[in-house]
């Protein structure tokens, strides 16, 4: 995400809440917030059993579902999101011209509150056209999101946290493993935290190197990035932004300002990127 960003706005109604909650049909997406609010229940945390569950079956998209700026849900806007030979991949080879700010998420089918998740990727590629530097090898994994039915239609981002990708341009370091916070704040050594992206102490990755990223999240009380097993990043409390516009729809709904559970998606920002893995491990907290 850039972090220039200017604060995200959204002209669509707001259709559903801030998870915990599971994905409602489509046609849902026109019930009332109240509704939504009153149907909201948080996900039953699961044993520790140690054992990976795949998100990703390295066959198809099944279990996800897209949400590109300007499109309906689940309107996979030029094949944006697609699987080819075992591998998820983000491509712009189909758009008719310049990216034009299409910023996409595929979003998993349930929530999640306290687990490890644990994604390879690589950047591979041209970047789109009609882009800005910023955006250069630049993707996302979004947890503790709300879900893609209650986002407005040209809503440019999921209110989230993002860990932010990052592949190395050779003339700059450029750390990996972010912190964005669409639409939200963090914790960050003892202290609220607002700035809009926030960089780790990891090192540069440059080329089509395959990346391991994972993130451990514990609900609300604690969140890390690592990279290579080592934490290169660590906060809490992740919250809604009362001033965010997007946010702000969310709490007017019923949603809860501290953030302790919500969909995973990857991010389409105009960057190719392939993930050749996308697992995740719950805790029993």
């Amino acid at each position: 995400m850039r972090a220039s960003l200017p604060v995200l706005t959204s002209i669509g109604a707001l259709c559903g809440l801030l998870l915990p909650m599971r994905f409602l049909p489509i046609a849902a997406a026109q019930d009332s917030a109240a509704a939504a609010v009153q149907s909201a229940k948080p996900a039953a945390p699961r044993p520790d059993t140690g054992e990976w569950i795949q998100l990703f079956n390295g066959k198809d998209l099944t279990g996800w579902t897209p949400k590109i700026r300007g499109y309906d849900v689940g309107v996979n806007y030029a094949d944006t999101f697609r699987v080819e030979d075992g591998v998820l991949k983000v491509s712009y080879d189909k758009y008719d011209g310049p990216f034009h700010e299409r910023f996409g998420h595929l979003f998993y089918e349930r929530p999640f509150s306290s687990y490890v998740l644990r994604v390879e990727y690589r950047f591979v590629g041209e970047q789109a056209a009609g882009v800005g530097a910023w955006a250069w090898r630049n993707n996302g994994i979004m947890i503790h999101a709300q879900t893609p039915h209650s986002m407005g239609r040209d809503q440019n981002f999921p209110v989230s946290i993002e860990v932010q990708l990052l592949g190395g341009n050779g003339r700059e370091p450029r750390h990996n493993a972010n912190v964005c916070t669409p639409g939200t704040h963090i914790v960050l050594g003892g202290r609220l935290h607002t700035p809009h992206c926030t960089e780790s102490t990891s090192e540069t990755y440059p080329g089509d190197q395959w990346v391991t990223v994972e993130v451990e999240v514990h609900a609300g009380r604690l969140i890390r990035h690592k990279l290579g097993g080592k934490t290169v990043l660590e906060y809490s409390e992740p919250q809604l932004d009362e001033r965010d516009p997007d946010a702000r729809r969310l709490l007017a709904a019923g949603a809860e300002k501290m953030l302790t559970a919500g969909t995973i998606s990857l991010q389409s920002e105009s960057a190719p990127t392939e993930f050749r893995k996308v697992e995740l491990r719950e805790l029993a907290e």
